[in-house]
């Protein structure tokens, strides 16, 4: 572990703050999830593609079905013409049966092959009715199986569409909640389901510091009146600053990852203290100047992000049962 680490890791434990240990489980939990949001489109897309293959297996099946019902109707008229046709051999016998036993010898043997072949077409009807009898069994398991992966294709969507609904209603909730702020350096977005609130760092905080203004201060606690009566939402303050490095060899912050853990950390005594918001969903995290969103503005790289995410899992839930 590398001494600015350590620093803030033996700060982080002065001041109350969550343990390294707990940052980097959350860290991890929050790849995680990433991890397993990526997954569910991968699912969904499989699941996507499987349907298309069965409905052209299905489609082939329907084809050579058809065929055999041509070929058995075929048959069944090779068989009339050939009952005809020993019927016909069976009075022509009768005619012919005073005549030399050569002859009738011939007769009967022609009359036995024709026998022959009757028999070999009624085995090889047969063959086809069974074939076409297991066609039918594989194409209705077929079907079954396309209509399980259908609708579990839909309850996903269905799960997606609820959390995408979700979140639009918290970030309405949220964008009206802090209108009043729109033009002083906060913006509201939703991505992937999740709510962003974007607050710059000069809304909430003097320059280099960690101790919340007037401004920001009521910021946050309107925020707080809507994430304190949210239910499964898990709510992640991420402290971000520019590249301008902080010059100081005796006091805290004495870098940028420390001034960013250190606002975030403020922000989330806020919401917890004042704000009533259960310490249960925040989990506080720095990412220092290494998540810039405007390479042109520093002003807009230094910031507050809180990020407010549904709880995914029934639909992880869904996915481990695919």
């Amino acid at each position: 572990m590398n001494k600015p680490l350590l620093l803030l890791v033996a700060t982080g434990l002065l001041s109350g703050c969550v343990s390294m240990k707990s940052y980097e489980a959350l860290e991890s939990e929050r790849d995680e999830l990433r991890d397993a949001q990526a997954a569910a489109r991968l699912a969904q897309g499989d699941a996507e593609i499987n349907r298309r293959e069965l409905e052209g297996r299905v489609a082939v099946l329907e084809d050579a079905r058809t065929e055999l019902e041509a070929d058995t109707a075929e048959m069944g008229r090779d068989l009339a013409r050939s009952r005809q046709r020993i019927a016909e051999l069976r009075e022509l016998n009768d005619v012919l049966n005073e005549q030399s036993s050569d002859r009738l010898a011939k007769m009967i043997t022609e009359n036995e092959a024709l026998l022959r072949n009757l028999a070999s077409t009624r085995e090889e009807l047969q063959a086809q009715e069974d074939s076409l009898v297991a066609l039918g069994a594989d194409l209705e398991a077929r079907r079954k199986e396309l209509a399980a992966r259908s609708a579990r294709v839909e309850e996903l969507e269905a799960l997606l569409a609820a959390r995408d609904a979700a979140a639009t209603a918290l970030r309405n909730r949220v964008a009206e909640a802090l209108l009043g702020f729109k033009d002083k350096g906060l913006t509201v977005e939703q991505r992937d389901g999740k709510v962003y609130v974007s607050l710059e760092a000069k809304l909430l905080f003097p320059s280099g510091s960690t101790a919340i203004n007037v401004e920001g201060r009521q910021a946050l606690l309107d925020l707080a009146q809507v994430v304190a009566v949210q239910e499964d939402i898990e709510v992640i303050v991420e402290g971000h600053t520019d590249t301008d490095q902080i010059r100081s060899t005796g006091s805290i912050p004495r870098n940028n990852w420390e001034l960013s853990v250190l606002r975030a950390t403020a922000v989330v005594d806020l919401l917890t203290g004042d704000g009533g918001v259960s310490p249960s969903l925040l989990t506080a995290s720095g990412r220092s100047e290494y998540h810039p969103v405007d390479a042109e503005d520093k002003a807009k790289n230094r910031r507050i992000e809180i990020v407010l995410a549904p709880d995914l899992g029934e639909l992880f839930d869904l996915i481990r049962n695919e």
